[in-house]
């Protein structure tokens, strides 16, 4: 280990410094350097690095314009090609490098990895200025805390205020793994360091771990039954493709993890890093402030040693979703999540024709009115069976005090066993025949009443849809917006750290930070509590993960049941009148609502009819009756020869009901009035759906303006939030005006990703008052509604 940077200086053996997060960018050195010259001092600038990585190439511009700009007029900056050196871990190779840099016209040397940081260590005098750098983790190197320079002439090297042990506890709190498997890519020597580094922290932290070193992607397939984590410690060397198909992997099997490595790969599938967007920023500026100060005559010995990286926490929201690592709340104002909220984990996805067709399928309240609808056809069935005939048997056993059965004259003799048959038969019945039709007219009165709750029910999982898009929109939205905020904050710390702003401003924004964090919160809530209604109307389990496809106007069904020219129809104020004079007529001729009262105004009437005139109709019925003696003994009984065992009769009845407590009369003005109550509710009922198409209409016109305005509204919003962010960096303006700026583009960023969703469920909105859904009809039935607006528009249309 290294005990002190001033020991290179004294001949003792130094210790390897190993390369930590960011190591990536430095393998951009294996790329080919441009120049440009000036007519100043020229410094040739000669780079030695372990290993080449064809990823690297826009870093690398990155690299050299900063430090061309931060050096400026000073000097003319060279990056010779053969300057620039690659050993790919070899020892050996290493050494003839860095020596061949001394020997050739290279002014500065940069060096970069654990092989070079091992020959330029060991070097007991730097002949010439020479960088070793690479993000050099605090885990790995003993140093005076107090110490703020290498304090060695010709030499200085950069480390970086990250550790494995920051990582690590910041995992923990993540998830509570209890083996992890800690990846490193590069040459023994760096793995027996970092595993002497983590075998404290681990204790720590009450954890194991198995330490892989990586040669493929497919390094960690034996250890993938035994660990819980993954943490990919060192890992600069090591392909941008090959990163995605271990987060891929570690995706498919379920574990979390953390990476040192660049806030890209968390964005491209890892679930976590400490490594801010910005640092490459801040580590590309002070490689170029110190090769800037040999330029100035400075000695590297007096340069600064740290580089104090800004700890943020970066979190996949979709990765930690797939290995269930939930977001902890706690975390949210502190992490950048990226990721799309869209984009989720879900045992079943739905489309809009899916909820409708799963709702009619399986809706509980709706299974429920199907049995109302069964029950009322089993009265119909009772009403019938009125019709039906009626037979009935009896037996009976008879004992008669001895003497009168004596004096009967063998009428009825002591015991006697007996028998007979009945049979009732009504062969016709006015009340029977209204009740009939009675049942029979309540029974489509109920099917009505259940085609209504049907299609209420369709609107309500059609609601609750699009309530699921919106309330994902909302999510995303507020999460863009806090970032926004974070951003913001940003600015505010530097103005008043260079005095151009008050504290108040950063408290403000502080402010502001916890109020948005909080919104998202509810609005991360209010999605769940969204799921939860739809997997309740569609009768899943609650907690069952389910997702939704979008809904865009020109994609999918809404494309293939063009309610795009829906859109135009009513769009065109030619034709929207004669329109929605056609949808009255559509709705009023559909809706179940009126065609229950229908048919209870005819069950009414059959009763008026009922109980005037017809009530004098006689009832004809017919009886007939067997009877059998089986057998008789004892006193008075005749003799078997002579008893008649067998008879019969048949009847037929026949009656009038003359005056029965006045009760005809009177249910049939109860009838009367009943009627006209019914007749009235289907006047108000209609009415109410004449305004109820109307009002859809208008709420559609609504919504396709709203669609187009609010497109302009979140552009002109952006464009105003980026102006007034500049302008307020520059202290031109105030935070009150930034924060109105901001909350301006929440607002018209909610408006434009709720509109199309709002004229979507406009237009289902009017579809249930229609009674017709144009995604539950075949295209034959759409073709036929059309033909018949074409029909109405060209009878009517021109009376316009």
């Amino acid at each position: 280990m290294l005990t002190s940077p001033a020991a290179v200086g004294r001949s003792k053996p130094t210790a390897y410094l190993p390369p930590k997060p960011l190591g990536l960018l430095v393998v951009l050195l294996s790329i080919p350097l441009l120049s440009y010259g000036q007519e100043k001092a020229n410094y040739n600038i000669g780079f030695l690095i372990d290993v080449a990585s064809p990823e690297v190439a826009p870093l690398l511009d990155l690299l050299q314009n900063e430090i061309i700009a931060v050096v400026g007029e000073d000097a003319t900056i060279s990056f010779p090609d053969s300057s620039l050196l690659v050993n790919g871990f070899d020892v050996a190779l290493a050494e003839r490098q860095y020596q061949t840099l001394i020997d050739n016209d290279t002014d500065i040397i940069i060096a970069f990895g654990p092989v070079n940081n091992e020959i330029v260590s060991r070097q007991t005098v730097h002949r010439k200025p020479t960088i070793l750098f690479g993000a050099l983790n605090q885990d790995l190197i003993e140093i005076d805390e107090n110490r703020e320079t290498s304090g060695i002439d010709n030499f200085t090297y950069l480390i970086t205020s990250q550790s494995y042990q920051q990582d690590l506890t910041t995992f923990k709190t993540l998830y509570d793994f209890n083996r992890v498997g800690v990846i490193v890519a590069g040459p023994q020597l760096m793995a027996q360091r970092i595993q002497n580094a983590l075998d404290p922290i681990f204790a720590d932290l009450g954890a194991a771990y198995d330490l892989i070193s990586y040669t493929s992607a497919r390094s960690l397939d034996p250890y993938l039954s035994q660990i819980d984590a993954v943490y990919l410690a060192e890992g600069f060397s090591i392909p941008s493709a090959e990163l995605d198909t271990m987060a891929a992997l570690l995706i498919v099997n379920g574990l979390p993890s953390f990476t040192a490595t660049r806030r890209e790969d968390v964005e491209r599938g890892w679930m976590a890093t400490n490594q801010a967007e910005e640092n490459i920023e801040q580590f590309f500026r002070r490689i170029a402030l110190t090769v800037e100060a040999v330029v100035n005559g400075e000695n590297l010995s007096t340069q600064p040693l740290f580089i104090e990286y800004s700890e943020t926490l970066t979190l996949n929201y979709n990765t930690a979703t797939r290995v269930d690592v939930p977001i902890k709340y706690s975390l949210i104002a502190t992490t950048d999540i990226v990721g799309d909220f869209d984009d989720m984990l879900a045992e079943q996805t739905y489309s809009l024709l899916d909820v409708m067709q799963e709702v009619i399928a399986g809706n509980l309240t709706l299974e429920t009115r199907r049995k109302d609808i069964e029950l009322a056809q089993q009265d119909v069935k009772s009403a019938k069976s009125t019709y039906l005939p009626n037979v009935t048997g009896s037996a009976s056993g008879v004992y008669i005090d001895p003497e009168l059965a004596e004096l009967s004259n063998g009428q009825n003799p002591e015991y006697s066993t007996d028998g007979n048959v009945t049979l009732t038969q009504t062969i016709f019945s006015e009340a029977a025949n209204a009740n009939i039709s009675i049942q029979k007219s309540l029974l489509k009165a109920q099917q009505e009443d259940f085609n209504a709750e049907e299609l209420d029910l369709i609107l309500d999982a059609s609601n609750a849809y699009f309530n699921v898009l919106i309330l994902k929109a909302n999510v995303q939205i507020q999460k863009q917006n806090l970032e926004v905020t974070k951003r913001n904050l940003k600015i505010a710390e530097q103005n008043f750290e260079v005095g151009q702003s008050g504290q108040a401003d950063v408290l403000r924004f502080r402010s502001e930070m916890a109020q948005n964090m909080q919104a998202l919160i509810e609005a991360i809530n209010q999605l769940s509590q969204g799921f939860h209604v739809f997997n309740l109307l569609l009768n899943n389990p609650i907690d069952l993960k389910v997702n939704v496809e979008d809904a865009v106007i020109t994609e999918g069904v809404f494309e293939d049941y063009d309610y795009e020219q829906f859109r135009l129809l009513l769009d065109d104020p030619s034709q929207s009148e004669v329109f929605v004079d056609f949808l009255v007529e559509e709705a009023l001729k559909n809706a179940p609502e009126l065609k229950v009262l229908d048919y209870n105004i005819e069950a009414t009437e059959r009763n008026i009819l009922l109980n005037g005139y017809r009530r004098f109709i006689p009832t004809v019925a017919a009886q007939a009756q067997y009877n059998r003696t089986f057998d008789q003994w004892g006193t008075g009984a005749l003799p078997s020869d002579v008893i008649l065992k067998d008879n019969y009769n048949i009847g037929l009845n026949l009656s009038i009901p003359i005056f029965n407590q006045n009760r005809e009369n009177i249910d049939r003005q109860t009838a009367l009035v009943q009627r006209s109550q019914l007749e009235l509710s289907k006047e108000n009922t209609a009415l109410a759906l004449e305004r109820n198409v109307r009002d859809a209409v208008f709420d559609l016109t609504n919504q396709i303006a709203n669609i187009e305005l609010s497109q302009v509204s979140e552009a002109t919003a952006a464009q105003s939030l980026a102006l007034t962010e500049t302008a307020y960096s520059n202290g031109a303006v105030s935070i009150v005006q930034l924060i109105d700026a901001q909350r301006n583009l929440l607002q018209a960023e909610l408006a434009r990703a709720s509109a199309t969703y709002n004229y979507l469920l406009s237009a289902i909105i009017l579809e249930r008052t229609l009674g017709y859904y144009f995604l539950l009809h075949s295209d034959a039935e759409n073709q036929a509604f059309i033909e018949r607006f074409v029909d109405y528009q060209s009878r009517f249309g021109t009376q316009r």
